[in-house]
């Protein structure tokens, strides 16, 4: 796709002002803003101008990707160096939904499936499946997608979460599990083991250590009982000693970053109950049906991809903030974060040809307000723009404290209006009069200049609830796979995560001391010589 119009576009925008553009059109603020489903979206607070905005949805047509949305849905093989459909959409589908993958419909398999898990959820929740008495604690174990997706899920549900308590272990560190598992009973435990091959190194390690703690304590004759796997490799989950009864499979079709809304999803499950996991599944199926339905410019998922693209390939913003303004969010940025640069973060084009634009941003973030304490003073004054997308819901859970939520929701407003506003020198001086005079007067002044027109989006919801939470992460997906599209890059593999993998397989026999340092390079070879030295 040819992507001199956008930079030409980009260019002349650098300088633009935002405050102007809502100067010369009173109604920007109802043009430049999406509504569907009870969420807003807005993202009038950019540089984008209306003729940058038919520039880039002429670009979004160009690319096709309304043709390649209807594909993936359809169940075509749209991730094409791994040879597979991408249906992640499926399993938040509805009950009457054909979608055939090779000829044969996938939704039979899927509805059994979740019927199962949801089954099986309920029946830990209600304590009839008790191996040891009730089950309290359950233990997530997974690295990614199988980590990333329920730990955040089930913290943003919390006011729902009257299951048991959730715990979650990803790093093959061994403080992780470790600090984990101290004060928990085995007896009343349940360890998930999610890995789709059975075979991901740091979860079958941390597995293999949470197997040992619950042998000392329910012993070997019945660890088994402890465990259910999140798998489709029923081979390797039988030789674990897990039961077929509760082993929970997917299928290639689903990627991991894709993956909470299946059985990947079993800690949220049981810990908010299938009925709320159902909402939580119809929120996503409800922001599928706006994202097939709607035109460009009234697409929520088409407006949030179409500005990151304005954003990042039109205006060369590298990074980008996402500042959900909810706590029950706090895992949301780091979830955003594998959603997008494992996605888009590639170099190479579907043709195998480098790309002539930047891919994916840099995405990064933390709840407000704490972030206000932290990195805010590097976006109102450093020297780099960073677009932010704020998020904030209309309402909190806590009735008791909404004046805890008035203060919030008046804190993100205020950090747009500020972004976008600034504060100029004779503003600042202005402030400063009687307490300083001359030179000083000069220099305090400046020290409190906000260069403003900073760009930013804010999306309000009405409350955190599980159909929320749904309708915000596929909001998100259907982003991702926009800009996808748009890049020409392939957003469903994931090749750059596999060369580290292969080498820290090299180098165990190595750091062990079991092989030598022949071969690596000398950096390499000397930080091994001074991890053997400080082991003595």
């Amino acid at each position: 796709m040819d992507w001199t119009a956008l930079d030409t576009a980009g260019e002349a925008a650098r300088d633009r002002s935002i405050l102007d553009l809502f100067e010369a059109d009173p109604r920007r603020a109802a043009k430049f803003a999406v509504e569907a489903g009870g969420l807003f979206f807005d993202y009038s607070k950019s540089q984008m101008s209306a003729e940058d905005r038919d520039l880039l949805v002429s670009l979004y047509e160009a690319a096709g990707v309304s043709a390649r949305r209807e594909a993936m849905f359809a169940g075509e093989k749209i991730n094409e160096t791994e040879d597979r459909a991408v249906l992640h959409t499926a399993l938040r589908a509805g009950d009457d939904a054909v979608i055939p993958v090779d000829g044969a419909d996938v939704m039979p398999g899927v509805r059994k499936t979740r019927d199962a898990m949801l089954g099986f959820a309920e029946d830990v929740r209600s304590g009839a499946y008790a191996p040891g008495g009730k089950i309290t604690d359950v233990v997530n174990i997974g690295i990614g997608g199988s980590d990333l997706g329920p730990v955040m899920a089930v913290e943003a549900l919390k006011p729902y979460g009257d299951g048991p308590r959730c715990h979650f272990v990803s790093n093959v560190d061994g403080a992780h599990v470790n600090d984990t598992l101290i004060g928990l009973n085995p007896g009343s435990t349940l360890v998930i083991v999610a890995s789709k091959t059975f075979t991901t190194i740091e979860t079958m390690t941390n597995a293999r250590t949470a197997r040992e703690w619950l042998s000392r304590g329910v012993g070997a004759d019945r660890v088994g009982q402890h465990f259910v796997a999140l798998s489709s490799n029923l081979e390797k989950t039988a030789d674990f000693g897990i039961d077929e009864s509760r082993v929970f499979g997917f299928e290639d079709w689903v990627g991991g970053r894709y993956s909470v809304w299946g059985p990947i999803g079993l800690s949220l499950a049981i810990a908010i109950g299938a009925e709320a996991f159902r909402a939580f599944l119809a929120g996503g199926a409800a922001m599928d049906l706006h994202f097939r339905a709607a035109e460009p410019v009234e697409n929520m998922p088409v407006m949030l991809a179409l500005t990151g693209i304005w954003h990042n390939q039109g205006m060369g913003f590298a990074t980008r903030a996402v500042l959900p303004y909810e706590q029950r969010l706090v895992h949301l940025p780091a979830y955003l974060q594998q959603l997008e640069m494992e996605s888009n973060g590639k170099s190479v084009a579907m043709d195998g040809t480098a790309l002539d634009v930047p891919s994916g941003p840099i995405v990064w973030g933390e709840p407000g307000t704490n972030g206000q304490h932290a990195f805010y003073q590097l976006i109102h004054q450093g020297t780099r723009v960073v677009p932010c997308e704020f998020m904030v819901g209309a309402e909190g859970h806590e009735e008791a404290l909404s004046h805890h939520h008035d203060l919030l929701v008046a804190n993100c407003l205020a950090q747009s209006e500020a972004l976008m506003r600034g504060r100029n020198y004779e503003e600042a001086r202005a402030r400063l009069e009687g307490a300083f005079e001359g030179s000083e007067l000069d220099r305090q002044a400046r020290h409190r200049v906000f260069p403003g027109n900073g760009p930013s989006t804010t999306l309000v919801y009405p409350k955190l609830t599980p159909f929320v939470l749904g309708q915000i992460l596929a909001l998100y997906e259907h982003r991702v796979f926009v800009e996808g599209v748009m890049l020409g890059i392939n957003s469903f593999d994931q090749w750059g995560v596999e060369l580290g993998k292969e080498l820290a397989s090299s180098l165990g026999p190595v750091v062990t001391g079991e092989q030598g340092t022949e071969g690596k390079d000398p950096s390499t070879a000397a930080l091994i010589r001074f991890i053997h030295l400080n082991r003595g």
